[in-house]
């Protein structure tokens, strides 16, 4: 029996976790942009990045099923980023654009999380 949410419902709630990380990582930036000494962080994904450097950005393929094929890089793993620091200084005006970038992704990702509840929801009223 198929299961009754897909890997897209995984990818999406495990990219709303990501999101709302790096939420916090950008606030604890601005918070501390008076701290003598503070520098930038961000999220980083580090399997994945450790994997693009020595690959030189070539994603390796691998087939899942006979008539399409899928990357191997999972980005949405919860626990395959870690923060990593920059040499500069924090920017407050970087670090707004990057809140709004954030933010704007966070809520894309809740509507269409959104839909696909809709369109379970939706297809199972009609099977009634």
């Amino acid at each position: 029996m198929p299961p009754l949410f897909n890997k897209t419902f995984d990818v999406l709630s495990n990219m709303l976790t990501y999101r709302s990380k790096r939420h916090q990582v950008i606030l604890s930036n601005v918070t501390n942009i008076d701290t003598p000494g503070f520098k930038a962080a961000d999220l980083t994904f580090r399997k994945d990045l450790r994997e693009a450097m020595v690959s030189k950005g070539k994603v390796q393929m691998i087939k899942t099923q006979d008539r399409h094929m899928a990357p191997e890089l999972n980005k949405n793993d919860p626990g395959n980023y870690e923060t990593s620091e920059t040499e500069e200084a924090v920017k407050l005006d970087s670090e707004m654009v990057n809140l709004a970038e954030n933010n704007l992704m966070y809520n894309t990702t809740v509507e269409m999380l959104a839909r696909k509840f809709r369109t379970l929801q939706t297809a199972l009223r009609e099977t009634k």
